[in-house]
């Protein structure tokens, strides 16, 4: 851990700058192997500049005067190489404007005090952030051009809104209703829609998440009631799909408890902790029957050959009415398990977590997780926890066997109920001998 966030000794820091240099520019002749012209940087010439950078450095560390002399010698070079680089034109008939060689140059000469002044894990993330951005450029500039530009100015917004309110959110309790402040309230929607946006991205940009049992397992990440209510209608509408289905919101469910526990653990480790083992267990029993309806049950059925399953989710999670919906149900059964532990104990907020399950359970999990109930075990918590997601079961069993009218799902919806049960009495074994 020392070694982590102190920098390295002399010889280790040459030998990491020597590593790192030759690493970066075998990347770069690379990626200039099939141009005809040639440029200055490479295998030979990035090692040597980190290491004209790192002893210029190290010649004076306090004020950094000859490194930053180095840096200016350096830098009028390339503007002069930039200036004549203009004139040429790449296959297209264009000017040639790119940055990459001036800017890999100038990153090669600032590895070598980069990699002797501070923490190795930083130079390393330089070097290996840079590499991957050269060596994915066209996959890169592809995925821009799909992009559509009102996702980036709903992540424009969402960013703007997470880094200048989020500051300025008192982080004390406004009301004697509820122990969550309004700084808490915010940060567990930007920890929800983080999770929640990286499965939308993926089921949109990459194609292999859209379909099959990847988009089941990426739809639990995002809403695993989502993802019943369109695997139902799928199963219902073509036969064929009938046991990619229902291993899909079986799947879905049991990425579902994993996600509870991630969310949990950023905000709570001692409850995270404690809810890890019955989570653990509940998702593995989740993926066994997967398995068992998909490469067991599915094929002894003589169905026609299956079909692709494809599901993109329909809304964007930073869009602000979304985050605006989410703050509010947060604010909400904040103040309503406030009043039932008051009022009944253990016992409002058990049935509390019974009747959120009908809706979006994360405001009830991540307001126990942020302390939102003092005076409540942490045994009380668990159990109020997977009670809640038992609740969130039953529910999408009701959901697979309405919408897929009732035969096409009928195993699915027995699992969840299976699940659901198995949920309960694991919660009450911990709530009455707190396990």
């Amino acid at each position: 851990m020392h070694d982590l966030i102190t920098a390295p000794s002399l010889p280790i820091g040459v030998a990491l700058l020597l590593g790192l240099s030759f690493f970066l520019g075998l990347a770069f002749e690379d990626f200039f192997a099939h141009v005809a012209q040639r440029r200055p940087g490479g295998i030979r010439t990035f090692p040597l500049l980190a290491l004209a950078g790192g002893a210029l450095y190290l010649i004076d560390t306090a004020h950094a005067i000859a490194f930053t002399a180095g840096l200016i010698v350096l830098g009028a070079w390339l503007v002069a190489y930039y200036r004549s680089h203009l004139t040429e034109h790449d296959e297209t008939g264009e000017s040639n404007v790119s940055l990459i060689v001036p800017v890999f140059n100038v990153h090669a000469y600032l590895l070598g005090a980069v990699t002797l002044a501070l923490p190795p894990w930083v130079a390393v993330t330089m070097t290996v952030t840079a590499v991957l951005l050269l060596s994915n450029r066209g996959w890169l500039h592809d995925l821009a051009g799909r992009i559509d530009m009102r996702e980036i100015v709903t992540v424009g917004q969402f960013l703007i809104l997470t880094g200048i309110v989020l500051p300025l959110l008192p982080n004390d309790p406004v009301t004697t209703l509820t122990h969550i402040t309004p700084r808490q309230v915010w940060l567990a929607l930007v920890v929800v829609c983080t999770f929640s946006y990286v499965s939308y991205l993926a089921q949109h940009y990459w194609a292999a998440a859209a379909s099959g049992l990847w988009m089941a397992a990426l739809g639990g990440l995002y809403s695993s009631t989502a993802t019943t209510v369109v695997l139902a209608r799928q199963a219902k509408a073509d036969p064929a799909m009938r046991r990619n289905a229902q291993a899909g919101i079986t799947l879905a469910t049991a990425i579902m408890y994993l996600r509870i526990l991630a969310l949990t653990g950023i905000f709570n480790i001692e409850l995270a902790r404690r809810l890890a083992l019955p989570m653990a267990a509940l998702s593995l029993a989740g993926l066994a029957i997967c398995a068992l309806q998909y490469w067991v049950l599915g094929k002894s059925t003589d169905q026609p050959q299956q079909a692709a399953m494809t599901f993109k989710t329909s809304g964007n999670p930073l869009e602000i009415g979304a985050a605006a919906i989410f703050a509010v149900l947060f604010v909400l059964v904040s103040l309503l398990s406030t009043w039932a532990s008051n009022e009944f104990g253990a016992t409002g907020i058990y049935t509390l977590a019974a009747i959120v399950g009908i809706s979006d359970i994360d405001p009830f999990v991540l307001n126990l997780a942020q302390g939102g109930l003092a005076g409540v075990s942490t045994s009380a918590l668990v159990a109020a926890i997977l009670i809640a997601a038992s609740s969130n079961n039953i529910l999408k069993a009701l959901y697979a066997a309405f919408f897929a009218g009732g035969r096409a799902t009928a195993a699915s919806a027995a699992a969840l109920v299976l699940l659901a049960i198995a949920g309960v009495a694991i919660a009450l074994a911990i709530a009455k001998w707190g396990i």
